[in-house]
């Protein structure tokens, strides 16, 4: 049977939009993989809100808007945070357990954050806590209903979005599932990528099925890489949460020596950007894959209980984080751009909604502040449940149609192109191969590969058109921001890129 909504992807702000539609209708949950596969479990560093004695909204307003370099929204940034206290003593009144220090909540800082307002779950689970309490809370709701292994691979259109098609793993079968309103929340774009501490499920779906239906995309050349995966032979590049250099964790090169008072006056604690690139001057200077990150001065015990997860993950290969520095180098992390979207969630097509990492909002600009996304999540996936749930009467399910689909080169291919060519560090020349390489098109093609291939287009495209270096974005040719580019970047299918 058809729901009333249907919501794609399981993470974090699926969840919270789905609670909100419960009491409007039927509700469908579908997950690409298993239910508690998706980036939120992934995310250790915590949760960002201005909830402690010392710290105010303002605050973490300023924080984040230093942080996006000039082009957040500042209507978005302002929700974000004015929002966030009640969104977070929600998720506690639903059972949300955060680290306490006694009877008040535990607070810690990171990277280019002015105050500690950082919230942790068990040390570094934080997401999954969060993820665990939102879906046992839709659980509990009689109107919401999952279904997993099932991958979106298009939306259905007719007087806009009218539902989605799935391919589902356990009947083999493609399927059509028809709604009278769709919100993607499928989450990141990491694996377009080939080094990324995304889930192999963070195949940027969301962004390429709304591109070839007409719908907006924005900001999509800002990728975060996060300075700190772990870099062993063998091993997932598994993340290594900043919350360790807040915790007073110390970057080394090759020869040993701390690296980052040369790059940045905050050393370990430089905004992502400015680490990421840092240690890829340092590999390049060095000749090493890698540099090291050194928690070894602090106390007996200290890594295991304060990071149990990442501790255990890191024994498993091989590294005693309490014994020998870690070795770690830049992956791909986080998408600021997106699925544009309004504050509410609406995207450019009827009917279409968006929340989390697939939406571009506004709220990260250029580069995003460590651990609002799951702020993000939770504050915008409400907002764009409650949005579709107003609007609930004016829709209805119609008869629909396919877009166009499309073809490719295989999945390895476009994710090594994407990181030599569209990477840390850019140049036009690279970006102009990527593009020629990419526009290719090889049969046969599966629906995630052509994903890949079509978001990694869009990346190259849009950071080729951006003729300046701002946040995430980085071009050796032109190293300096310019005035003319602090402006978000647009493209629609069929449509030349515009910034305004």
């Amino acid at each position: 049977m058809n729901p009333d909504f249907l919501v794609i992807g399981a993470g974090v702000a699926g969840l919270r939009a789905a609670i909100e539609l419960a009491e409007a209708g039927q509700v469908l949950v579908v997950a690409k993989d298993s239910l508690r596969e998706s980036s939120s479990e992934y995310a250790q560093g915590g949760i960002a809100v201005a909830l402690s004695d010392d710290d105010e909204v303002e605050l973490h307003e300023r924080d984040t808007l230093i942080a996006g370099d000039g082009l957040c929204d500042r209507a978005a940034v302002r929700t974000l945070v004015e929002e966030g206290p009640a969104a977070i003593q929600q998720l506690i009144d639903w059972g949300a357990e955060f680290d306490r220090e006694g009877t008040k909540l535990a607070f810690t800082r990171e990277g280019a954050h002015s105050r500690s307002r950082v919230l942790h779950a068990h040390g570094d689970s934080t997401g999954r806590e969060i993820a665990r309490t939102l879906y046992q809370k839709a659980a509990s709701l009689p109107n919401v209903t999952f279904r997993s292994y099932a991958a979106a691979t298009d939306l259905l259109l007719a007087e806009g979005v009218c539902g989605a098609s799935f391919h589902d793993a356990k009947t083999m079968r493609d399927i059509a599932i028809c709604a009278r309103g769709v919100l993607l929340a499928t989450g990141g774009l990491g694996s377009v990528f080939l080094n990324t501490t995304n889930p192999a499920v963070a195949t940027g779906d969301g962004v390429a099925m709304a591109y070839r239906a007409g719908a907006e995309i924005g900001d999509i050349e800002f990728v975060q890489f996060h300075p700190t995966a772990l870099h062993v032979e063998g091993a997932p590049r598994f993340l290594i949460s900043e919350a360790m250099r807040g915790e007073g964790a110390y970057l080394r090169n090759a020869d040993g020596d701390r690296f980052m008072e040369r790059y940045h006056p905050l050393k370990e604690l430089a905004p992502r950007d400015v680490v990421a690139r840092a240690i890829v001057a340092e590999t390049t200077r060095t000749g090493a894959g890698h540099v090291y990150l050194d928690l070894t001065h602090r106390e007996a015990g200290f890594v295991r209980g304060r990071f149990p997860r990442i501790y255990e993950t890191c024994l498993r290969y091989g590294v005693d984080f309490e014994r020998q520095p870690v070795p770690v180098a830049p992956a791909a992390h986080y998408a600021m751009g997106g699925v544009r979207t309004d504050l509410d969630g609406r995207t450019t097509l009827p009917r279409l909604f968006a929340a989390g990492e697939v939406a571009s909002t506004g709220v990260h600009g250029a580069n995003r502040l460590a651990s609002n996304s799951l702020l993000e999540g939770v504050v915008f996936g409400a907002r764009a449940g409650r949005a579709m749930r107003e609007s609930a009467a004016a829709l209805r399910t119609a008869p629909m149609r396919e877009p166009e689909g499309g073809s490719g080169g295989p999945a390895e291919q476009t994710q090594r192109v994407a990181w030599e060519k569209c990477g840390i560090v850019r140049d036009g020349k690279g970006l102009r191969e990527a593009c020629e390489w990419l526009a290719r098109r090889a049969a046969p093609e599966r629906s995630e590969e052509r994903n890949m291939r079509e978001v990694a287009l869009l990346i190259a495209r849009c950071a080729l058109a951006r003729e300046e270096s701002r946040g995430a974005h980085f071009r050796t040719d032109y190293p300096a921001q310019r005035a003319e580019f602090a402006k978000h970047s647009v493209v629609k299918k069929d449509a030349e890129i515009v910034f305004r």
